[in-house]
């Protein structure tokens, strides 16, 4: 595909006003809105920053490089913009950027979008490339200059792949000793869009790797997929292993190696350490059986709570689509029952098929958990404990209630670690028995460990536990619920999609699925739509404390609100956090205990005021949306200061 399709002269900004790096993300999004690029300014740029938390795309040498892959995105483009006076982007290298690339990838991209994406990030490692575009003064120039530098590296590629093959043909046919094996190394390059820095990091290595004179083979897991995946016989005479790498990658196969594990970002920057580690075999060995990626010590250890949030959000990621999916036909099987009756065959039809997918949740939960921290050995186990916590008879005593899903959690957890442990206890068997691990030992030994911890010491406590809780709630008084209602529906609004709100909507469907009543769905869901529509509202009214943008993305925050996308908010929090979520809060509490005080029950997990019809009391929901709406949204628009004259 001709770069200059992907690089817009319309979509260019020669002469970037920006002063910060969020005033330049600002300009380069609503470039991209004005020429067409992009449909939804607020979910692009909600989506850029979204990856610019999770680490800085100002990869040193004056470049950053934004990108985000989403629905709004209406065609694949770069938008290349340039900064004379230079903005501090928060780079790796702590310098500041003076050439930008926004990349807009659409969800459907297609292999040649993105191949020519990938492309042109590799592009960006060339000294020379990076200086002319500096000195660049028209939009036509910086398309000549990438023309030139594609037809460049195209012929470079071909004539290192012929290299290549003559350099395999060789080893073949001479069986390389040990000392022409040390000048051969093997990488894997990786980030979480897989657009940019991915192949990014590839073009340093290999550019690196031959002024050193070494021979280098670099696996892309990008948006295209696995490319130039690495074989058993290239890993085995492979002298070290490089993982440049931002999310997982497949490791076992790495076993034995001396293995360099670091950021995607290390790839671009820090090329030759990286090689220098992996060809003298400075870095440590790779232990598979251990379970977890090994770390090198210099690289940042995460938190016992961070690894525990990740394994977390790694079930309930995968429970989700079973809680949509079978709420939403559970709730139409609930409508039909009004008008055609429970015997009717479509009635049944919907609400069995929505039951089967309700029976997964617990299950699927802890599997997932499991396989976070253990990885697939670990998916037998914690399903079966899942299983296990979702039955009511999988127990040592008779109860009437099954552990629900805070035994599913531990069963999760316990089956995950079991799995870490098991392989450290049996690493040191013959390498005869290899074979059998993962076919035998493994799940015969995790599934009998998990399954006499869950029947004789989980599932009979939490039974207990998940019956006394089950209790109160179909006992509890108006005063309780209206108090339990406020604070689930406050959790919504704390962390807008993170831990608190995870929580709070997780208990909920763990009370619906037990007891098949949807009150405290109605409270999370009305606690979660207010944030966005308190914005709306406050962008509308108080006009004159918001930018022209910040409206415009006001607008968008009422279709947002209605569809129960709590997350339409956090641009506005990241902004002025003490504002917009304290009033949140405030505005989200009253609602949720409202639906409490007038015993509102909405059987649907998700859908916002779409699943009004669903409510006992319609009326009373919406009514409850709109009190905590205004409430937040007065609150958030009279406190707030006043935006600066510039």
């Amino acid at each position: 595909m001709d770069l200059k399709q992907l690089l817009l002269k319309d979509a260019m900004i020669m002469d970037l006003k920006a002063s910060t790096k969020e005033e330049a993300i600002e300009e380069m999004v609503d470039k991209y809105y004005q020429v067409g690029v992009i449909n939804d300014k607020e979910l692009y740029k909600s989506d850029i920053l979204k990856r610019e938390a999770q680490t800085s795309t100002g990869i040193g040498d004056g470049i950053a490089m934004p990108h985000a892959r989403d629905k709004a995105v209406q065609r694949a483009t770069v938008l290349f913009a340039k900064s004379d006076k230079g903005i501090d982007y928060k780079s790796l290298d702590g310098q500041p950027a003076y050439l930008f690339f926004m990349i807009a990838a659409p969800d459907g991209a297609d292999n040649l979008h993105l191949q020519a994406l990938a492309a042109l990030s590799s592009l960006l490692i060339n000294p020379d490339l990076v200086a002319n575009l500096k000195k660049a003064t028209t939009a036509e120039e910086v398309q000549e200059l990438f023309d030139n530098a594609m037809k460049a590296k195209e012929a470079k590629d071909k004539a290192d792949e012929e290299k290549q093959k003559a350099k395999e043909a060789e080893i073949e046919a001479s069986a390389a000793n040990k000392k022409d094996e040390k000048s051969y190394v093997v990488a894997v390059t990786a980030c979480p869009t897989g657009i940019a820095h991915t192949y990014m990091a590839e073009a340093a290595l290999k550019e690196q790797a031959e002024k050193m004179g070494v021979d280098i083979k670099v696996e892309t897991n990008g948006s295209e997929g696995v490319k130039h995946k690495l074989t058993a016989n290239e890993i085995d005479r492979a002298a070290g292993v490089i993982i440049a790498a931002d999310k997982k990658v497949d490791m076992p196969r790495f076993d034995g190696k001396h293995l360099v594990n670091r950021p995607v970002s290390d790839g671009i920057n820090k090329a030759e350490e990286l090689i220098n580690l992996a060809v003298d075999q400075k870095a440590p060995v790779f232990h598979s059986e251990g379970g977890a990626v090994e770390e090198e010590e210099s690289t940042e250890k995460k938190s016992l709570w961070s690894k525990i949030y990740a394994d977390l959000m790694n079930g309930i990621s995968n429970m989700l689509p079973f809680v949509v999916g079978g709420g939403i036909l559970m709730a139409i099987s609930f409508l039909l029952e009004n008008s055609v009756g429970s015997h009717s065959q479509w009635f049944l039809f919907f609400n069995n098929v929505g039951n089967y997918a309700f029976s997964f949740l617990i299950p699927v939960l802890a599997a997932y958990i499991a396989v976070s921290i253990g990885d697939r050995p670990a998916l037998l186990p914690g399903f079966v404990g899942g299983y296990m916590a979702s039955q009511a008879s999988a127990s040592v005593i008779s109860s009437k209630s099954p552990a629900g899903f805070i035994g599913g959690l531990l069963a999760g957890f316990i089956a995950g670690w079991t799995v870490v442990y098991l392989k450290k206890a049996l690493k040191n068997l013959p390498k005869s028995l290899d074979g059998l691990k993962p076919i035998l030992l493994y799940p015969v030994l995790s599934l009998l460990i998990v399954g006499a911890i869950m029947y004789f010491a989980v599932d009979p406590v939490f039974a207990v536990v998940n019956h006394a809780i089950t209790s109160f709630l179909e006992t509890m008084g108006t005063g309780n619920a209206v108090v339990l209602g406020a604070l689930l529906g406050g959790m919504m609004s704390i962390d807008m999609g993170g831990p608190f709100n995870k929580a709070a909507y997780t208990f909920a469907i763990g009370t619906f699925t037990a007891t098949q009543d949807g009150a405290l769905m109605a409270a999370v869901m009305v606690g979660g739509m207010i944030p966005p529509l308190a914005i709306a509202i406050a962008t509308t009214f108080w006009k004159s404390k918001f930018t022209e943008q910040e409206r415009q993305a006001g607008l968008s925050n009422y279709v947002l609100g209605i569809s129960f996308i709590t997350e339409g908010a956090i641009p506005f929090a990241a902004g002025d956090p003490l504002h917009v979520i304290v009033s949140s809060v405030i505005g989200s509490a009253i609602g949720g205990g409202l639906t409490q005080l007038w015993h509102v029950n909405v059987p649907a997990p998700h859908g916002g005021i779409f699943v009004t019809p669903l409510a006992n009391k319609p009326l009373m929901y919406l009514l409850a949306v709109i009190i905590g709406s205004i409430i937040s949204g007065v609150i958030y628009g009279i406190w707030k200061p006043a935006k600066k004259k510039d």
